[in-house]
């Protein structure tokens, strides 16, 4: 694929239903991390850009978009849902080369973009209120109405299937949206823009300002032109958008870190959960908050399970991501820095298996071997922080109390999964762990569509995913009327 044959221009930016080049007039340079090769560059958006593109979305909702019956919006989002399944090879490919990830992969985020779009549609015109019983002669009901314009900051990992669920569930709620999609891969989401224009949406429902995260992403934040924030990323950083967001009094959905159990007793069907185990783990390179990075197995069937796991490492191959090898490169030479920088840390642990770089990786790509870490004491860094990154360590336990212990030892509490044929025991340990998503005997890194998601701690607060994003989008209004007896 030939980025100079787009059929948007990558290094403008979208506001108003407008392509134009950044105030400043700069852009930013877009690599491929399969090569380490610039391949396109993006424009590097300012505050000014920000102001103009919160100023057409306040346009769009006091005007054409925010005239609009929900029903119409649905049927706008479904055209959109279509466009992108019409589109979904380039875009794919787009995602590939812009963020790493095995083409394969890319598929399935092309097919959750136009899930989430359609599944929002749907779900347009079902927002309903409620009737609430009060005194006599009065009659209360309840409104869902929309905030108005919404902010939303997304991550480099997931780029199609994060815009999806988050401006999905905000433009069916009726809310106009400002997009700043990471620096690292942003062409998805202006790809998107270019389809949002051939669905027919009213001009300024949709911007796009592509630029730095201390730029773009600060100036959106703390804008008091929006009136909720949706940001997935570090804790790091949505520390810092809550805290600017707080200024304004703007209510803002966090979606942070995770250090993910699994949770392995002694009753369980290996040959079932092997896959998984380690699959839960290397989709995306590691590089997932909801990644199940902590491995927990009991007593009884530790080695077997570490002796199968590193089987299994063994035949992975990280390679160049459109070769669809078991995973693709790391997204830029910094994350590549970082994670080879824990796996150092990990220096006084027993690696119990590393997969492969392919022989035709280049050399300038940002590969990182599959590591598998085995006897790892729960206090370590290897199994306390984030790396984000394809490395998976395991801990032993010798019961559920200590399993518990274990898995809630962290600051995060993003998802987890168990893996027993206890009945009991399944939901004696769903309602104990400190988490937002549970998986019982499967594992699907962040769930469906439907699936209400996010975490508690330092994993974030609000939930992205379902109607509950969509309540989210939403203000409630309550309504007395007193009309006697």
């Amino acid at each position: 694929m030939k980025l100079r044959d787009l059929w948007f221009d990558p290094s403008h930016l979208y506001i108003g239903g407008t392509w134009r080049p950044a105030a400043g007039g700069d852009t930013i340079g877009v690599t491929d991390p399969s090569t380490g090769e610039e391949i396109t560059r993006i424009a590097r958006g300012l505050p000014e850009d920000v102001d103009a593109a919160v100023a057409a979305a306040h346009e769009a909702f006091a005007g054409e978009w925010g005239a609009l019956d929900a029903a119409e919006r649905g049927r706008l989002m479904m055209r959109l849902s279509e466009l992108v399944k019409a589109r979904g090879d380039t875009l794919a490919m787009l995602e590939c080369l812009d963020v790493g990830k095995p083409l394969n992969q890319c598929h399935g985020d092309v097919k959750q973009l136009a899930r989430y779009l359609e599944f929002y549609a749907g779900a347009a015109d079902k927002l309903h209120g409620e009737t609430i019983p009060y005194q006599r002669g009065y009659t209360v009901m309840t409104l869902r109405e929309p905030h108005g314009v919404t902010g939303h900051i997304v991550p480099w990992n997931y780029p199609m299937q994060i815009v999806g669920r988050s401006i999905g569930a905000s433009l069916a709620a009726g809310n106009a949206c400002v997009l700043k999609p990471a620096e690292d891969a942003s062409l998805s989401s202006l790809a998107l823009a270019s389809l949002v224009e051939e669905a027919g949406f009213p001009k300024g429902a949709y911007n796009v300002v592509t630029g730095f995260g201390g730029e773009v992403g600060a100036a959106l934040s703390e804008h008091p032109g929006l009136h909720h924030v949706s940001f997935t990323g570090s804790v790091g950083v949505g520390r810092m958008i809550q805290t600017a967001a707080a200024k304004n009094v703007v209510p803002v959905t966090l979606e942070l870190g995770g250090k993910s159990p699994h949770i392995v007793f002694d009753d369980v069907d290996l040959d079932d959960a092997l896959p998984t185990l380690v699959g839960a783990c290397m989709q995306a390179a590691g590089q997932t908050c909801s990644a199940a990075s902590r491995v927990l197995v009991q007593r009884g069937v530790y080695e077997e399970v570490v002796r199968r796991m590193a089987a299994i490492y063994e035949t992975m191959v990280a390679g160049p991501a459109p070769d669809n090898h078991n995973l693709g490169p790391l997204v830029s030479a910094k994350q590549k820095q970082t994670v080879e920088g824990y796996i150092a840390k990990g220096g006084d642990l027993t690696i119990a298996a590393r997969g492969k770089i392919a022989d035709t990786a280049p050399k300038g790509g940002f590969y990182v071997r599959p590591t598998l870490f085995r006897d790892v004491d729960p206090d370590h860094p290897l199994a306390q922080e984030e790396i984000f990154g394809p490395v998976q360590v395991v801990i032993p336990f010798e019961d559920e109390a200590d399993a518990i212990r274990i898995a809630n030892g962290t600051e995060y509490g993003l998802v987890a999964g168990i893996w027993t044929r206890d009945g009991g025991r399944q939901m004696r340990l769903a309602r104990k762990l400190d988490v937002g998503q549970v998986f019982v005997n499967n594992y699907g890194a962040g769930g469906g569509v439907e699936l209400p998601f996010g975490g508690v701690g330092k994993s974030g607060h609000g939930r992205e995913k379902g109607f509950e994003a969509l309540y989210a989008f939403t203000r409630l209004k309550t309504i007395v009327l007193r009309h006697g007896d």
